[in-house]
């Protein structure tokens, strides 16, 4: 029968944002300690399964840890020989068979959130929540986070995490983790321009992105130059227009592709930047 414990140990780092590795005994070819299938998560700093103990259990604990540490992505097969003639790491085993396996990293989930989940937001939130991510939808008005109207989220493949804000929006920027992207698009324009504020004093974010027309931009701009205090490279922090360029069409499910495929390819950019 297959380990329970490592399901739940998925999750948990999930919900701590840790990364993580699965291992996975993927092959058996004779005598082994475990049958293909068993499975060990392995933390920075914890273990949670077993794939048998001893110098593969060991050996694969060191990998998914340097995996960790060097945050790899692709996943990474390993074979070991159960015999009395390898000279192992960590001791012999000698059950007699070999076994290939298998180390899958668990990444820590991007997050994302949404400020002001009208028309477009809600059309956003609707992509975006088929994507692995914690999306954060945030808004001052508790009609548009109401659960009917959320409910064409049931199936998120996201974490989907609601904030009914109806005082201070900005707040929840403080709680969101380190290289969350923003997306601010509130009903209201003196909310948006607080939250631009707010944003540009957490340098610790990911993008930050704003919707609205030039003219728009141009006042916030002066404001958050003269009233915040930023300097030109910090307010250059926030994109606006957000969405690709060659998408014009202002109905709020094309705004909402548009944003979205502009953001996906952040995030690819972001992952490029990280590689080997």
């Amino acid at each position: 029968m297959p380990d329970s414990t490592w399901i739940g140990a998925v999750a948990r780092l999930r919900e701590r944002r840790e990364p993580g590795v699965l291992v996975t005994v993927a092959t058996v070819r004779g005598h082994a300690p475990r049958d293909a299938g068993a499975k060990l998560v392995v933390g920075r700093t914890g273990t949670w399964g077993s794939i048998g103990g001893g110098n593969v259990e060991a050996v694969a604990i060191d990998r998914a840890r340097a995996m960790i540490e060097a945050a790899e992505a692709a996943p990474e097969l390993v074979d070991f020989a159960l015999n009395d003639k390898v000279i192992n790491e960590y001791g012999v085993q000698c059950c007699g068979g070999a076994v290939s396996v298998l180390l899958e990293p668990l990444p820590v989930a991007r997050a994302v959130a949404i400020f002001g989940v009208g028309h477009v937001g809600l059309e956003l939130a609707r992509i975006l929540a088929r994507h692995d991510l914690d999306l954060h939808l945030v808004d001052s008005r508790s009609h548009v986070l109401a659960e009917e109207r959320l409910g064409v989220l049931a199936d998120a493949v996201a974490r989907v995490r609601v904030h009914h804000t109806p005082l201070l929006p900005e707040e929840v920027l403080e709680e969101l983790p380190d290289g969350a992207h923003v997306l601010i698009m509130t009903h209201d324009h003196a909310e948006d321009a607080a939250l631009c504020d707010a944003a540009l004093r957490l340098p610790r974010l990911g993008s930050v992105g704003l919707i609205g027309s030039a003219a728009k931009w141009a006042r916030f701009r002066r404001r958050l130059a003269t009233e915040g205090g930023h300097d030109e490279a910090t307010i250059g922090r926030i994109k606006t227009p957000i969405g690709l360029p060659g998408i014009t069409g202002k109905q709020p499910a094309a705004i909402a592709v548009s944003v979205a495929a502009d953001l996906l390819r952040a995030f690819e950019s972001e992952d490029a930047r990280a590689g080997p």
